[in-house]
């Protein structure tokens, strides 16, 4: 049986040696028991970590991909993801560090190798060193998910949901290349993108309307957002959720400007509207007491620590954390738990690959609060080729549970070989007068 075949078939051969041993044989395949039976049921496996390696995949635009496998004695491998924008070699040697620390170990241990992996080198935290936290994190919860021969979701507890909402992007048309997408060539065809994702079933989309323009002119901008905002909120009808995205570029006062002009075409919500981090805090409550629209915040933040002051105070109505950044599986739902206490609703932020995606859509079909979810990856042939096929099914802006253990999709390694790291320029925005400023 190939690679394709054997993720096709729900469950693995090495899982199913193991079930032939009378491990898996009390387990119900569509019931689930509380994370301690779980890990307890894992322990007569007698699995162990005997290799990790790293794969830098180039994305085909301006970003490469950092994937982890994690390898072990019964032949089950553990597949995470942990890619940073541009920091792509970095992040890939972050996390062959933990491979000394991780060879021998059981791999269904995973909260204490999380704790382990995150007080263990002292300094800890901060997105270089949680991305290659989350990557390894989500990599043991695959091995586990393939071990038990059970989808993540159903090891986190079960359905919180029957199927997960998820929005998609505005302003990109098909993928013209097995990897390329292109944005709207006019206005006009990026106004029709809107009317087609209506048509096509999405109830939600995401757009960019706080443009940065070269050079930025906050002015300019305001107005500009708030002219195409009114446009897209007439093509979609009254009930259609917009999201606004304005992706860090405004100051603290411009912010409040725009957030008060939009009210009026009531967004789904306001996204990272400035730089809204735990370190500025002032300006998350300056900007909460001046306007009403839903807020939304947290793409950048890398922990739950993070997260606390926001959902306290309610200082924002969304969060949105990473589960490539934030520390993992685990962690993603421990802040969505911090953020429910509070009545925060939780979208994961998501632009990653099909790793991304599904790890998110776990936590997501088991936990009440993560309303929706963002999708950045497609349904291309070139990420079936990667994944072995592997990839989720969708329709109408709604996505299936996941059926197959673990995480449900495995990296073809000779694929990924195919393409490369590849260096990326980035670019940062400036005002008039030839200063940078935050995008």
């Amino acid at each position: 049986m190939d690679r394709r075949k054997f993720l096709k078939s729900g469950v693995g051969t090495a899982a199913a040696g193991i079930a032939g041993a009378g491990f898996m044989g009390g387990i119900p395949a569509a019931s689930a028991g509380p994370l301690e039976r779980t890990f307890e049921e894992a322990r007569p496996l007698n699995l162990k970590i005997t290799d990790l390696k790293t794969f830098l995949v180039d994305a085909g635009n301006d970003e490469n991909f950092v994937y982890v496998k994690l390898y072990t004695n019964q032949g089950i491998t553990g597949l995470g993801e942990g890619t940073l924008p541009n920091k792509g070699e970095v992040i890939a040697a972050a996390i062959q560090a933990h491979k000394r620390y991780l060879v021998g170990k059981d791999p269904t241990e995973i909260e204490r190798h999380w704790r382990g992996m995150f007080i263990g080198p002292r300094y800890r935290g901060g997105p270089v060193l949680m991305s290659a936290l989350s990557a390894v994190e989500i990599a043991l919860w695959d091995i586990l998910g393939q071990a038990l021969g059970r989808p993540i979701w159903q090891l986190l507890g079960g359905k919180a949901r029957d199927r997960v909402r998820l929005y998609c992007h505005e302003g990109y048309l098909d993928r013209i290349s097995h990897r390329k997408k292109r944005r709207a060539e006019s206005y006009e065809e990026e106004l029709d993108l809107w009317r087609q994702k209506k048509e096509d079933g999405w109830t939600c989309v995401k757009g960019g309307f706080y443009p940065g323009g070269k050079p930025i002119i906050h002015r300019a901008s305001i107005r500009r957002g708030v002219e195409h905002l009114a446009r897209v909120r007439e093509i979609v009808g009254p009930d259609f959720d917009i999201i606004v995205e304005a992706h860090g570029k405004p100051t603290p006062l411009t912010a409040v400007e725009f957030c008060n002009r939009v009210e009026e075409f009531r967004p789904f919500w306001v996204e990272e509207v400035t730089q809204l981090e735990n370190e500025v805090l002032e300006e998350v409550r300056q900007i909460r007491a001046q306007t009403r629209v839903p807020l939304a915040t947290g793409e950048r933040l890398t922990s739950r620590y993070y997260f606390a002051p926001l959902c306290a105070e309610r200082l924002v109505d969304v969060i949105m954390p990473d589960v490539v950044h934030v520390g993992g599986i685990s962690e993603l739902r421990k802040i969505a738990i911090l953020a429910e206490a509070f009545r925060v609703d939780v979208s994961p932020h998501n632009p990653q690959s099909e790793v991304s995606t599904l790890a998110a859509m776990h936590v997501c079909m088991s936990t009440p609060n993560c309303t929706i979810l963002e999708i950045g990856s497609g349904q291309h042939p070139f990420w079936q080729d990667l994944f072995y096929g592997g990839h989720f099914s969708y329709e109408r802006g709604f996505a299936n549970p996941p059926t197959r253990p673990g995480l449900g999709i495995d990296l073809d390694e000779k694929v990924a070989a195919k393409y490369p790291f590849q260096e990326k320029n980035w670019n940062t925005l400036r005002t008039p007068d030839g200063a940078y400023v935050d995008r």
